[in-house]
Order: C-alpha cells, then sequence, then structure tokens
C-alpha cells in the first residue's frame, strides 16, 4: 500500500509539473511573441502613416512653391521690379501707386489660374533693399531689409508658417531675378505669399486608424509643434517638441521609429518622417499603454486559462492514478521478476483496456522469450552460411543513365610500368572520376580493369533533370582532363586519353551481401560498353536512346557519328555530345 500510495503521489506531481511547465513556457513564449508582433505592427502602421503623410506634406510643399514661382518668374513681375529697383528713394513711393494696377493685374491672372485652389490670400513683392513694391493687403511702412524671411528669399524657395490667432498660416517665399540673369546671379527681389493650411490640417487632423491616443503632427527647425494637439490646447507655436525624432531629424537629418518620451512626458511608440530641407519633421505617434493593453489582456486570459487546465488536470491525475497504480506495480515486479531470469512468471491482468492488453502482452512475450533464445542460436547459424551467398538476381528492371569511362591504349601504356606504378596510376585516374560522379551525384557500380562503370537513377518527375546532370558530370570528366593529367605527372607517370559513354534504357538489377551498392546489367550496359571504343578521346558519346530525351535540352550540341561499331547497319547510333558556345 505504501508503494501504491507512493505512485500516485509521483504521477499527480508529474502531471501538475507538466501542466505547469509547459503553460508557463506557453503563456511566456506567447506573451513575447505577442509582444512582438504587436509592437512590429505598430511600427508598421506608424511608419506607413509618416511615410505616405510626410511624402504627402512634402509634394504639397514643394507644390506650393512652384506656384510661388509662377508669381516670381513672371516677366512682366521682372520688369516691374527691375524698373521700381532703379528708382530713386524721391520718387518709389510715386511709382509704387502707379505700378500697382500692372501688378495687380498680373496677381489677379495667378488667383484666377490657382490662387483660389491652394488657399491664396495675401501677396507682397519686395525689391532688394527691403522696399514692398506690392501688397494685396494695406502696403504697410515695414522695412523688410533685416526681416529672416527676406533675407533668406533671396537665396532660396522654402516654406515657413507664422502665427494667426490660435493658428497658422503658411509662407511661401521665392526670389526673383531679372529677365537676362544668369545662374548664380544676385536676386533682384522676393514674393512672399500668405495661404490658408486648411489641406495641411487635413492631413494631420485624420486621426483613422491611430487609436484612442494616436496622433499626427509636425515640428519646425525651432522645435515648436506647428499643428494642433490631440491633448493640449493652443499648442500651435506655442508647445515646444525636443523629442528624439526631433532632434534627429534636425541634427543629424535621420529619421527615428521605436519607444521615446513626447512632448507631455509620456512615453510612446512613434515613427518619424524628416524633411530638414524643407524645414519641418512629421510625427505619427499612439501612446505606449494603449500599444501593449492587448498583449496585458492576454496575459490575464492565460494565466486564468492555465489555473483552471492545471486544477482540472491534478483531478483527472487523481482519478487515473488510482486505477493505473495497481495493474502497473504488479507488471513492475512481474517485469523484475523475468530480469532475474524467470521467465515463468504471468501477470494474467484482465482489465479491459490498454493496461489488459499490456499485460497481455506481456505474459506472451515472457512465454516466447525462452522460446526465442534457442531459435536466436539457431538462426544465427543460417545467417553465418548465408554470407557465403555473394549475388542475388531481382526479378525487377529500373530505367538508368548508364555511364563507362575507359582509358585509351592502357595496355599499352601499363606494361612498361612497374606493379607499384601501375597501381598507383590506375588509383590516380579511377578515384579522381570516381570523386566527380560523386559530386554529380552518381553512382558508382565498379571499376572493370581499367574502365569505371556508373549510373544515374531515373525519376519520372525528374528525368530531364537526371539526364542533364548525367550529361555535365560526363562533360566535366573529359574538361577535367588537365587536371588529371597533373596528378600523374606528379608522381611521374605517363599522360593519358580516356573516352565517355552513355545510354539510357531499361537494366537489371543484381545485388551482393557483401556490398550496399546495386550490380546492374543487360542491354543498356552492353551498349555503353560498345559504343565506348567510338568516344573521341577525352569526350563523348551517347545512345541514340539517351539522345531522344536530351535533344531538346539547350545547352548542349549533338552530332551524329558513323563508325565502324556505330552505325545503323551495326543497330548502334551514336552522338558525340559538346557543351553550346555562349
Amino acid at each position: 500500500m505504501a508503494i501504491s500510495f507512493a505512485l500516485d503521489k509521483k504521477l499527480i506531481l508529474l502531471v501538475m509539473s507538466v501542466s505547469i511547465i509547459a503553460l508557463s513556457i506557453t503563456g511566456f513564449l506567447s506573451f513575447n511573441y505577442a509582444e512582438q508582433i504587436l509592437k512590429e505592427r505598430t511600427g508598421e502602421q506608424l511608419f506607413g502613416e509618416s511615410t505616405i503623410r510626410g511624402d504627402t506634406l512634402r509634394i504639397m510643399f514643394e507644390s506650393r512653391i512652384e506656384q510661388n514661382q509662377i508669381i516670381s518668374t513672371d516677366p512682366m513681375i521682372k520688369i516691374l521690379v527691375t524698373e521700381l529697383n532703379q528708382a530713386s528713394e524721391e520718387e518709389l513711393q510715386n511709382k509704387v501707386e502707379e505700378k500697382r494696377r500692372d501688378f495687380l493685374t498680373q496677381i489677379q491672372a495667378f488667383q484666377t489660374l490657382i490662387g483660389f485652389s491652394i488657399g491664396f490670400e495675401d501677396v507682397k513683392i519686395i525689391g532688394k533693399n527691403g522696399d514692398i513694391f506690392f501688397s494685396l493687403g494695406r502696403i504697410d511702412k515695414d522695412d523688410f531689409q533685416n526681416n529672416p524671411l527676406f533675407q533668406k528669399g533671396l537665396d532660396t524657395s522654402f516654406v515657413d508658417f507664422e502665427p494667426f490667432q490660435n493658428s497658422k498660416k503658411m509662407i511661401v517665399v521665392s526670389p526673383i531675378f531679372a529677365q537676362d540673369s544668369k545662374i548664380g546671379d544676385e536676386a533682384i527681389g522676393v514674393v512672399i505669399s500668405r495661404m490658408r493650411t486648411a489641406a495641411i490640417d487635413n492631413i494631420l487632423l485624420n486621426r483613422s486608424g491611430l487609436g484612442e491616443s494616436g496622433e499626427i503632427y509636425i515640428v519646425n527647425s525651432n522645435f515648436m509643434m506647428l499643428s494642433e494637439s490631440r491633448f493640449i490646447e493652443n499648442t500651435i507655436f506655442n508647445q515646444k517638441v525636443d523629442s528624439i525624432p526631433v532632434q534627429k531629424c534636425f541634427n543629424e537629418g535621420l529619421e527615428f521609429e521605436g519607444l521615446y518620451p513626447d512632448y507631455r512626458g509620456i512615453s510612446i511608440y512613434g515613427s518619424s518622417y524628416c524633411a530638414r530641407d524643407l524645414g519641418f519633421v512629421l510625427l505619427a505617434e499612439i501612446d505606449e499603454a494603449e500599444t501593449i493593453q492587448p498583449i496585458l489582456t492576454l496575459q490575464e486570459r492565460i494565466f486564468q486559462t492555465g489555473l483552471l487546465i492545471t486544477a482540472i488536470m491534478v483531478i483527472m491525475a487523481f482519478i487515473i492514478s488510482k486505477t493505473l497504480s495497481k495493474p502497473l506495480i504488479k507488471l513492475k515486479n512481474a517485469a523484475n521478476t523475468i530480469a532475474s531470469g524467470n521467465f515463468e512468471v504471468r501477470t494474467k491482468i484482465t482489465t479491459k483496456d490498454e493496461i489488459g492488453e499490456l499485460s497481455y502482452a506481456f505474459d506472451s512475450m515472457a512465454q516466447k522469450l525462452q522460446e526465442s533464445l534457442i531459435e536466436i542460436k539457431e538462426k544465427e547459424d543460417v545467417i553465418k552460411q548465408q554470407e557465403d551467398i555473394l549475388l542475388q538476381f531481382s526479378d525487377y528492371s529500373e530505367k538508368y543513365c548508364v555511364c563507362m569511362i575507359d582509358i585509351m591504349n592502357s595496355t599499352k601504356i601499363t606494361s612498361n610500368l612497374s606493379d607499384s606504378q601501375t597501381s598507383e596510376f590506375y588509383r590516380i585516374f579511377l578515384n579522381s572520376t570516381a570523386l566527380i560522379v560523386r559530386n554529380f551525384g552518381g553512382i558508382v557500380v565498379k571499376n572493370i580493369g581499367d574502365a569505371l562503370l556508373f549510373y544515374f537513377p531515373i525519376i519520372h518527375s525528374e528525368m530531364e533533370l537526371t539526364v542533364k546532370k548525367c550529361l555535365n558530370c560526363c562533360l566535366t570528366l573529359g574538361e577535367s582532363h588537365e587536371e588529371i593529367a597533373k596528378k600523374l605527372q606528379k608522381e611521374k607517370l605517363p599522360v593519358i586519353d580516356y573516352r565517355t559513354s552513355a545510354t539510357f534504357g531499361m537494366v537489371r538489377i543484381a545485388r551482393t551481401s557483401t556490398s550496399s551498392v546495386n550490380d546492374i546489367f543487360g542491354a543498356t550496359v552492353n551498349r555503353c560498353a560498345k559504343i565506348n571504343r567510338t568516344a573521341p578521346a577525352n569526350g563523348l558519346i551517347i545512345g541514340e536512346e539517351f539522345y531522344e530525351n536530351a535533344k531538346t535540352l539547350e545547352d548542349f550540341s549533338f552530332k551524329k557519328v558513323e563508325s565502324e561499331i556505330v552505325s545503323p547497319e551495326h543497330g548502334f547510333i551514336g552522338y558525340i555530345v559538346s557543351r553550346k558556345q555562349k
């Protein structure tokens, strides 16, 4: 009873341990995998949002610059600015009033063409000395000589923003060059246009797909927010943003994706789009808490499910252990009895389940073990006798690519060599060629004197691939002639030429008890040996059946040959194979 009780406890403990470990590992892996997937998907989503909207803003800014340049490159505007630049201070004011209608005509034409569609509101045309030559609004007395927009606009076109009530206006600045100016010439004036930002706000304030805490906003090179915040009011030109992506963009010209504190000091997951050349960086962000919320929910559910499953399995293990322990102990004792050499023990457990079947199998095993010991000894003698049988012929055939490589004039060459030289001569040749065959997946059957017989088994679905592999192998054997010659010369042995032949067809299989490689014989093998003598030195000849399966391959050339051996009259047709020159 004490042993049975211990077995029950061990079984329950085992089930609990396995359950807890399995559920812990599953929960840990699920949590980490889910966290990784969620972060990757959040990163991909934010990267997509920042890239698409950033590219859209870039296109919009560049488009506004191009549209503003329609004014700055207008020939009449250039003429008027040039003329006013040449006026003296005394007559400048009168000339500005005089030319206002001409300026207005060109600006109205621009408004009619594209101005209304882009939210065009105001334009100022300023001379090279900072004097205002034209304005859609009131011409004030401001001196633009030291204005940063004016100074920068003399060099290049750019986009900027200015505060307007609780929002902003877009400022587009473009230089004006003289009619006959060349590259590098000094600008004669500047066009400063003011436009509404509704289109920009529509891009930034569309928060679809960003959850409860996601937002998209832009920051200028002064680290000031240029768009509305989802969480703070009146942030335009009032909220400083000094987060990692902003620093990366304006200090290094790089984009950033990952976790960092935002302008509120809250940890978020964000992705940036850096447009330092246009003076802004776009940020797409979602609170980290919202990102990992599904993970926390999953973790809680896994924990609850694990507790329930563990409790159920403990109860089931307790019940099952009671039914398993007694017959298992009986089986254990019987096994120990057999281990001591007593094969007469029987368990005789008659339960109608797997343990009953195990008991029946155990009793049968014990009964047959004694009989088997005698039979094993008898069969050992029979097996030793069967090892003397060297060859067994099979009753079936298979389709192979059969190949043979044979040394030319080997008898004459080896007649002048000593026994040790002859052995080394054949060793170098046969080992070199056999290695090439194995590298191509061929199976070496045996060497026949100075020849090597090998084959490539054919699988119907891979017939073309096998035929091509066989051709490449045989041609590589010929192409390796120089390498083999060097090995022979190194051992001061004569250089030889050799011939390779290949046939295709059914072969008979023979198995030997002393080798794992099957021997082959039949008409296909005979044809391969027969046509080998017609192959060119270090070249390849194939039979007609092989040619029919290889003629469509594009990498090889085939030339039909006839000789005393290979001819239709003698029943053999051969083709010399070579690689096509590329």
